[in-house]
C-alpha cells in the first residue's frame, strides 16, 4: 500500500511538474486557497505539492496574527501582497476565510466585522478571477475521533512541536462552534465561480491523492495523462448543502 501511494504520488508530481511548465509558457495566475480544521492534513497536502515544483514561481503563505496594523486596515489588505503575478503558483494554507472559522469561534473579531467579511468576500473573489487568476478553494474535512488522534501525535512527536498552538486546546472542545461556522461558511461563501471542494482527509495519503488529482483536472496543460486523474468521489467532491446532512460532511 505505502510503495502503491509512493508511485502514485510521483506521478502525480510530475504531472504537477508539467503544469507548471505549461503555466509559466502563458503566464497563468494560479491560487490555491486550502482551509480546515487544525490537524486536517493542509501542511501534508501542501508539502506534497510543492515538493518538486520551482521554487521561484511556487509560494505558500501561512500568515501568522495580524497586527496591530493589520486590525487597523481593511481586512483583505494583508493578503493582497501575497496574490499570485503572472507565472505563478501561490497556495494559502489557511486565508481570508480565517475570519469565517476560527477568527469567528475565538471571538477574534465582532459580530459587524463577521458580517461585513461575509457580504464582501465573493465580491473581492470575483475582482481576483476578473484579474486573470485562477482561485480554487478547498475545504478539508477531518472527523472529531481523527482530528483528537492527530493533535495527541502532534504533543508527543518532537518534529511536529512547531504545530502546537494554544488554538488547538479548544479544537475539540468547540467542536460544535466550528461545525457550525463551517456550515455557514460554506453555505453563504460557495457560488458558481468560485466554489467550494470538500476534501475528506481521515486518511492522509489518500485525501492528498485525490486533491492533486482533482487540482491537476482542472487546470489545462500539454501531455496531460488523463487515467491519473480521476478522484475517487467518496473523498473529493463539490459542496452542497445535502452534504452537509448526508454523513459525507463530518457533523
Amino acid at each position: 500500500m505505502i510503495d502503491s501511494y509512493r508511485r502514485t504520488l510521483r506521478e502525480l508530481q510530475i504531472e504537477l511538474v508539467k503544469l507548471q511548465r505549461h503555466m509559466i509558457a502563458h503566464d497563468y495566475k494560479i491560487l490555491v486557497v486550502l482551509e480546515g480544521r487544525d490537524a486536517a492534513g493542509k501542511d501534508g497536502a501542501i508539502k506534497r505539492i510543492v515538493e518538486h515544483l520551482s521554487p521561484r514561481e511556487t509560494r505558500v503563505v501561512a500568515l501568522g496574527k495580524p497586527s496591530d496594523r493589520d486590525r487597523s486596515s481593511w481586512y483583505f489588505q494583508r493578503y493582497v501582497p501575497h496574490l499570485p503575478a503572472a507565472d505563478e503558483f501561490v497556495l494559502f494554507n489557511r486565508s481570508w476565510y480565517n475570519r469565517a472559522g476560527v477568527e469567528r469561534v475565538m471571538k477574534f473579531c465582532t459580530p459587524i466585522d463577521y458580517e461585513e467579511f461575509m457580504s464582501t468576500v465573493l465580491d473581492f473573489e470575483r475582482m481576483l478571477v476578473g484579474s486573470g487568476i485562477r482561485l480554487i478553494k478547498y475545504y478539508l474535512d477531518i472527523s472529531k475521533a481523527e482530528q483528537k488522534k492527530r493533535l495527541a501525535e502532534r504533543r508527543k512527536d518532537p518534529l511536529k512541536q512547531w504545530k502546537i498552538s494554544p488554538i488547538d486546546a479548544q479544537a475539540t472542545r468547540k467542536w460544535k462552534a466550528y461545525s457550525q461556522a463551517r456550515n455557514e461558511m460554506l453555505m453563504r461563501t460557495h457560488c458558481p465561480l468560485t466554489p467550494w471542494t470538500i476534501v475528506r482527509s481521515d486518511d492522509k495519503k489518500q485525501a492528498r491523492l485525490g486533491l492533486i488529482r482533482d487540482l491537476l483536472s482542472r487546470l489545462p496543460y500539454d501531455d496531460k495523462k488523463h487515467r491519473l486523474l480521476k478522484a475517487d468521489p467518496r473523498i473529493v467532491f463539490p459542496f452542497s448543502e445535502a452534504r452537509l446532512h448526508d454523513g459525507t460532511i463530518a457533523p
